[in-house]
């Protein structure tokens, strides 16, 4: 018989020897080897050659390479079966593949081959690290033990000598890998160790009591490599591995904790809270610092808050969201690889992963986790003004006169600390002594009035009841083993000083400020102090004339700020404040005491557990927040608004937050639409900037286009510094009044759309303002877009965003979308378009397949809650549109956790609107109505609408008009009753 053995073996590294042994058969079919995959090669080919005979033949071949299996695919092949052939390739470590091993400022050839890694400069891209690990990590795996649930194991250090970074401690040996399968899209993994107890976040998280999932409904699958250590996730629909952490970076010390992880795309979104300059990260080396610092937004700059979490987008779509709650001082790097590398200064590695698969089922996922969004009360979604530098309550009063007379919708005054005496909290100023009547004026016209308080207390005063009391009840932070105060400076000036505020801000610190103690809010005696404090600003025991009867609470300062390092005479913990590892931080020269407390202070969580303020730093302004929002309740019997400048991963839930002290500069328009979407990542749904800008003096042009995207950031407030002129809409001239006005009664008239929206986040978790990749992600275009937005599913916001432009490039998501000024059908879509933007205009358009209610404008919500409403109902391809209205008192504590509200669900089916109260725990003592139905997208003429209930027509005096060249149907004089079904048709 006659036989073909073809031998295949690799005779050397890098080569594939294919030798035929035999050949006495030749196969009629022209077999072929078209496909060769080998595995295990460490790094990625960069090119294959072919050879016969010594000879390199011509080969239209293509590689790709898995680094996450380490799998080389070899495709397009030609290789006949029956002849000899040899492949070599060869491998080259990729920059890409580079892991800083050095990653300060510092590195030198020298420090970077003490930590055994390898020195190659690249002249040509600074920013690919010169140092970089050529070797595996030194943690082996040992001990696994596999539940239903997850899996423990423990981690070893091979080389115990050597060191995580430069000057820190040797590795941790100790270590415990914990993975617990809370749900069946959400997972957590921890690395602590297991002899010595360390720091961890006392943030509570809603995790199941025991684990809720199962093995067949787990959208994941996780594997650990064993030596080196590495933990791989893998979305088990797609085979798509989301983390896989088997790289040199990991190591684990008291001061230097640092872990890796290729990602599955370049599509990575969140971190912060730093100001940045596109939505999607650019994963080009670059590294952004994680510290609350008073720092106004800035390039690389580490700004108020700390977020630590992340959404990716997988190559085919899907999404996933990955936080790690530490809280300590921490930088990440993203590399093109794509890899990301978390470095923190200490704690532990306490990662949760959230599956989605769709981005916005990522959100709601993580908001389960952390705690949705609070549910404002309905006059915080009308537009407020505030500046810092009111000269006195006259000054407020004067415009709140002015803003009525220009008949400029406008819900909210606040004061900023000129109200103060002194700026020291609970006091009143002598230029401010009319404020409590003026609150009580504004509020019987249907405003509301917020006040600022800020954390630091000063502490130079002999009859100062604020310090005092605190000092009394042991409220304030302590250096460690001492019963002595940490003194900072902060606003308070001292007493009986004229205050020369010409000269320089470190000058008049140095002369004019107070001492200030910082309150520890962690603790239960400091709840209780600040709630009596707060308590007696708002009902004043010794002068009821002076109560001031705020509606909401401002709280600024609270990361926390100080206007020197540290305390006033320096800090006593070198390590502490300078660590082994400086993170990426705007102080990264300065000292994690920069602008801040010292991070020794001595601080106490509420079961009296000590911890550093090294370790909480992070955590002050979310430990502020809760009791702040306590008292607020308390005393108010109201739900009231909280806003905050510092955040922490479930501040959302009581707290809204603005972007702090930006700059009058059109690059901030742009910027603050990317810092709102990144706050909907982060569960805060109450976001927005300061309009026209804090800093500087705002400039016509991009004053009134800023009011316009403005007028939809769900908190909307015009603010602005000291020393630059007015920016509120009456201090231009007629012609910016007649704009503003005519946004807002815009926005007022969304109100019940945007309240509804605030609904579904509390209650589900779903975003506000939504980025365009939430609803159309199987559009890739979508995925880099951040200079348009979404209200919910269904507005679409298309700002102007430079100057001189009376045109807006504007995408249009694949869909049916209606202009919603002229209710045209836009008849294109999955595109780029100029649409047309003079400067009296914002462009908006609504989402076919939606229904928005919408209600009649008036200058306060206190009034055009009593307005009729009306619904736009916009008919997608299919002649189908759905929608809901979420509505209740407006102010009520836990409305919909009570019960106590209405929902009311909208469905138009072809020629059929179905009104269906799904809900009904309110009844609106204004006998509310809808007045007016519009409907987009009616294709053909009508004549005849009837109205019925319960399948039986009603007598309705409508009147209807249908304009064939729109396809707009307008039933106008309707009395549908809120709280009530109904079913319209048209015919």
């Amino acid at each position: 018989f006659f036989k073909k053995i073809c031998d295949y073996c690799i005779i050397s590294q890098n080569v594939l020897q294919m030798n035929v042994m035999n050949n006495n058969y030749n196969d009629p079919n022209n077999l072929k080897f078209e496909e060769i995959r080998i595995l295990g090669l460490i790094h990625e080919p960069t090119y294959v050659t072919v050879s016969q005979n010594n000879v390199v033949q011509s080969s239209s071949h293509n590689i790709t390479y898995d680094p996450a299996n380490k799998v080389t695919h070899v495709r397009g092949l030609q290789l006949e079966l029956g002849k000899s052939y040899v492949l070599q390739w060869s491998q080259e470590f990729s920059v890409n593949e580079r892991f800083d091993c050095h990653p300060s400022q510092d590195a030198t050839k020298e420090k970077c081959e003490q930590l055994g890694c390898t020195w190659n400069e690249i002249i040509s891209d600074s920013s690919i690290p010169y140092c970089y690990y050529n070797s595996d990590n030194s943690y082996s795996v040992e001990d696994v033990k596999y539940t239903s649930s997850g899996l423990t194991a423990n981690l070893t250090v091979s080389n115990i000598n050597t060191k995580a970074f430069e000057n820190s401690t040797l590795p941790i040996g100790t270590l415990r890998l914990e993975v617990k399968y809370h749900d069946n899209n959400m997972l957590q993994f921890k690395i602590y160790d297991y002899q010595n107890k360390r720091y961890e976040v006392p943030v509570p998280l809603n995790l199941p009591s025991s684990p809720q999932s199962t093995a067949e409904n787990r959208l994941y699958e996780v594997s650990v490599h064993r030596k080196p250590f590495g933990i791989q996730i893998r979305r088990k629909s797609t085979g798509t591995v989301i983390w896989d952490s088997q790289l040199p970076t990991f190591t684990f010390s008291d001061m230097f904790l640092q872990i890796s992880t290729r990602l599955p795309s370049q599509y990575i979104y969140g971190f912060g809270e730093t100001e940045h300059t596109t939505f999607r990260h650019d994963m080009n080396w670059h590294t952004w610092g994680m510290f609350s610092r008073d720092q106004p937004p800035g390039y690389k700059l580490n700004s108020y808050g700390f977020q630590p979490f992340y959404m990716a987008i997988e190559e085919d779509g899907n999404a996933h969201g990955v936080l790690l709650l530490n809280s300590n001082a921490m930088d990440v790097t993203f590399q093109p690889t794509p890899a990301l590398t978390y470095r923190t200064v200490g704690g532990i590695l306490d990662f949760y992963m959230v599956l989605g698969p769709t981005p916005e089922l990522v959100v709601q996922e993580y908001t389960a986790l952390i705690g949705r969004p609070f549910m404002p009360p309905y006059w915080s979604l009308g537009f407020q003004l505030c500046r810092y530098g009111y000269r006195n309550d006259s000054e407020i009063a004067e415009l709140v006169s002015e803003m009525k007379s220009a008949q400029i919708p406008y819900d909210v005054q606040y004061s900023d600390i000129d109200y103060m005496e002194r700026q020291m909290d609970f006091t009143l100023s002598p230029h401010f002594t009319g404020l409590p009547d003026l609150i009580n004026k504004v509020k019987q016209e249907g405003m509301r009035f917020i006040l600022i308080l800020d954390p630091a207390i000063a502490a130079n005063e002999t009859n100062y009841l604020a310090f005092t009391r605190g000092v009394n009840d042991d409220v304030f932070i302590k250096w460690p083993n001492s019963n002595d105060i940490i003194y900072g400076k902060v606003w308070p000036d001292l007493p009986n000083v004229e205050v020369n505020e010409t000269l320089d801000h470190e000058i008049q610190v140095q002369l004019y400020r107070a001492h200030t103690a910082f309150p520890d809010f962690f603790r239960n005696s400091t709840i209780e102090w600040w709630k009596r404090e707060i308590i007696e600003c708002y009902n004043n025991p010794h002068n009821a004339s002076r109560s001031l009867k705020f509606d909401g609470l401002w709280i600024d300062m609270n990361e926390p700020s100080s206007f020197v390092n540290g305390a006033i005479y320096g800090c006593r913990d070198v390590q502490l404040n300078f660590p082994p590892y400086m993170p990426y931080l705007a102080s990264r020269s300065e000292g994690l005491n920069s602008k801040t407390l010292c991070m020794e202070g001595q601080q106490y969580l509420l079961d009296g557990t000590p911890v550093r303020h090294y370790d909480v730093h992070n955590l002050y302004g979310w430990s502020q927040t809760k009791p702040t929002l306590d008292a607020l309740q308390n005393v108010t019997k109201e739900r009231g608004i909280l806003v905050t400048r510092s955040t922490y991963p479930s501040s959302g839930k009581w707290a809204g937050h603005w972007l702090g002290d930006n700059t009058a500069a059109w690059d901030q328009l742009a910027k603050s639409i990317i810092g709102m979407m990144e706050f909907s990542l982060f569960g805060v749904s109450y976001t927005g900037a300061d309009i026209c800008g804090f800093f500087q003096d705002a400039e016509y042009e991009m004053c009134v286009r800023w009011m316009q995207l403005g007028a939809f950031y769900p908190f909307s407030r015009n603010h602005n510094g000291k020393g630059t002129k007015r920016q509120d809409p009456v201090a231009w001239n007629s012609t910016f009044e007649d704009i503003s006005r005519n946004i807002l009664n815009i926005r007022y008239t969304l109100l019940p759309y945007l309240y509804t929206l605030m609904y579904e986040a509390h209650a589900h978790g779903s975003t506000v303002v939504r980025p365009l990749l939430h609803e159309f992600v199987e559009d890739r275009t979508t995925w880099e877009i951040y200079r348009q937005f979404l209200w919910g599913p269904a507005l679409l916001i298309s700002p102007v965003l430079e100057p001189r432009a009376v045109t807006v490039d504007a995408y249009i998501p694949n869909a049916r979308w209606y202009d919603y000024y002229t209710d045209e059908f836009l008849g294109f879509r999955g595109q780029f378009t100029n649409l047309s933007a003079p400067l009296e205009h914002i462009n908006l358009h609504i989402r076919g397949g939606y229904i928005i209610a919408t209600q009649s404008p008036a200058n306060t919500t206190f009034y055009s809650r009593k307005n009729p409403l009306q619904l736009i109902v916009a008919l997608n391809d299919s002649q189908l549109a759905q929608g809901q209205l979420y509505w209740d008192d407006g102010v009520r504590i836990d409305a919909y956790e009570g019960g106590i509200y209405l929902l009311t669900s909208f469905s138009a089916n072809q020629n059929v609107l179905e009104i269906k109260v799904l809900h009904q725990g309110y009844a609106d003592p204004n006998n509310l109505k809808f007045t007016e139905i519009k409907i987009l997208g009616v294709m053909s003429n009508v004549q005849n609408v009837t109205v019925s209930q319960k399948g039986e027509a009603i007598e309705s005096a409508h009147h209807l008009n249908y304009n064939s060249t729109t396809q707009v149907l307008l039933i106008t004089l309707l009395e549908l009753e809120l709280g009530r079904d109904y079913t319209v048709e048209w015919s």
